[in-house]
């Protein structure tokens, strides 16, 4: 999928996603806080349906197909960036995070993990663009272990 495609899919969500905010906002006003969480919510769901089926063909129990190992990788890869800005002081405290406090208190390291996940996922897209099944799996886990890293210390669940 190239990168206007992308940007289609991105546009048209943020269409769907104005209509549903207008529709809300008739209903009552979300803080600051509550948008920047569903915000990464959103995006964590978005990754998240994608990593599954990497991982299902990195893990052996599903056939490898790399043109769709590469194009999940790159979507990944686009919507990692977008993290960090859903993660500002005015979400510290909204119901429904699964931040640990030691987020906050430790915010330099977070950030640093999360850049990690940034690097790795762009490189994991890079590799996967090159259709080699065991650099691109050994790719995939260096971004699920970036995922792991971050989840341990700072995701409650």
């Amino acid at each position: 999928m190239s990168y206007a495609d992308h940007l289609s899919r991105l546009a048209l969500i943020l269409l769907v996603s104005s209509g549903l905010a207008a529709t809300a906002s008739a209903q009552s006003q979300p803080t600051k806080g509550e948008q920047a969480l569903k915000y990464r919510k959103s995006l964590y769901q978005v990754i998240a349906w994608n990593v599954g089926p990497m991982g299902a063909m990195a893990q052996g129990k599903t056939a490898f197909d790399a043109a769709e190992f590469a194009r999940r990788a790159q979507a990944v890869a686009f919507l990692t960036p977008m993290l960090p800005e859903g993660y500002p002081e005015e979400s510290r405290n909204v119901e429904g995070t699964k931040l640990k406090p030691a987020m906050w208190q430790n915010r330099g390291d977070f950030d640093a993990k999360l850049k990690d996940l940034i690097d790795r996922s762009a490189a994991l897209s890079k590799v996967a663009g090159g259709g080699d099944e065991a650099a691109s799996k050994q790719a995939f886990f260096d971004m699920a272990n970036a995922c792991k890293a971050c989840h341990d210390k700072y995701k409650a669940d």
